[in-house]
Order: C-alpha cells, then sequence, then structure tokens
C-alpha cells in the first residue's frame, strides 16, 4: 500500500493507524499547494480531487476520503479493538465517531484554512466548533480513548484535530482534549509519524 499524505493535514491519521496496525506501507509525500509529488508528478493523476489521504492499493486501486480510508484499514487491522467486526454493536459507535469528527469537525475546520474566508466568517465557524468542542471533550472525559481503555479508528483522527484546534483556537477551555493530546504524543506511533512528517522536535539529550 502506498500512502499519499500531506504533513499535519488529515491523512495523519490513517498515517497512525498504519503504524498502529503494523501494515506495510509506503509514504508519499504530496504538496497542496501545487498539488504535485516529490518526483514531480502531478498528484491529480492519484486522486483527481486533488485532496489527501489517498490510499493506493496492491491491486492499483485508489481510496479517498478520510473515514473510508480509516475504515478500511480497521477492518483489515490484525486486531479487533481498532475496529470491531461486522456483527458487534459497538463497530456502529465507532464508525459513529469518526463520522462525528469528519463531518461536524473536520469541515468546519476546513473553513477555517480557506485564505479566502473573512475575519467574521472565521470568529462565526470558531463559536459552532466551539459548541462540538465542547462535546467532544465531554464525551471523551478522562479516557483514555474516545471509546474507553482501547484505541480506535476516531482517536488518530481527533489527535490531528485536536492539533489544529490547539494552533488555532487554544485548548484552555478543553482540558480532556489537552489530556488526550499529551496522551497521544505518547504512543510510538504518533512520534514515528510525526518525526516522519518533520513535524517533531526531539528534546535534546542531557
Amino acid at each position: 500500500m502506498i500512502l499519499y499524505y500531506s504533513p499535519g493535514a488529515c491523512s495523519q491519521a490513517p498515517h497512525i493507524i498504519l503504524h498502529e496496525t503494523g501494515f506495510d506501507h509506503d509514504a508519499k509525500r504530496v504538496d497542496l499547494k501545487s498539488h504535485t509529488l516529490e518526483d514531480g508528478r502531478s498528484y491529480y493523476e492519484v486522486n483527481p480531487k486533488g485532496a489527501v489521504p489517498a490510499l493506493q492499493l496492491d491491486s492499483g486501486e485508489v481510496l479517498t476520503e478520510n473515514a473510508v480510508v480509516l475504515q478500511y484499514l480497521g477492518d483489515r487491522a490484525s486486531f479487533a479493538e481498532v475496529l470491531p467486526p461486522l456483527g458487534e454493536f459497538r463497530r456502529y459507535r465507532v464508525l459513529e465517531m469518526v463520522n462525528f469528527i469528519t463531518t461536524e469537525l473536520h469541515k468546519r475546520f476546513g473553513f477555517l484554512f480557506n485564505p479566502n474566508a473573512t475575519e467574521e466568517f472565521k470568529q462565526f465557524i470558531i463559536t459552532d466548533l466551539k459548541k462540538k468542542l465542547d462535546y467532544i471533550d465531554e464525551r471523551l472525559g478522562h479516557g483514555p480513548f474516545l471509546m474507553g481503555e482501547d484505541l480506535t479508528l476516531p482517536d488518530a483522527y481527533l489527535f490531528v484535530i485536536v492539533g489544529w484546534a490547539e494552533k488555532m483556537i487554544g485548548l484552555d477551555q478543553w482540558p480532556n482534549l489537552r489530556a488526550f493530546r499529551e496522551r497521544m504524543m505518547q504512543r510510538p506511533s504518533v512520534r514515528h509519524v510525526l518525526r516522519f512528517e518533520g513535524l517533531l522536535q526531539e528534546e535534546p539529550a542531557g
């Protein structure tokens, strides 16, 4: 498999899950401004929508849309905790949370990243976002994860979203989300991905 990603983008979620589950894969960086790959090819040849992530399978098929890519990986994981199997109601709770993050959180942050959005419009979005973050902070509680003791698909996605919130809004109002991000930062898979994407500043030894 090949994951097409951009540092710090939502593609970081499947990138983390790939390392959590131990899937053999390659990762290719996408410049989202020019929509090119590091070898100069147009990324539109991979994903005509131009967005990340895209997951190219060994068959040559390409999957897009974060929620679908995550579910594909979860269904093929060697352990059921990340996404429970068909027939278990908990599976739908996991997917429910993935879709909440996709539609209610991710899409709203997308407006904040738009350089053409006015400050007035951004403040409108932030006011609405805060209500959604209030809900997810309460839903998370003391965790350690969204669904309890086991890391599941939406945790990797939420980690990305909380990173965006920390930079663009701040986390003072959401102590559970802040603690969640700190816990996730200690996971080897997360640290590996952040290091790979050039986003982890290692503390000096000594």
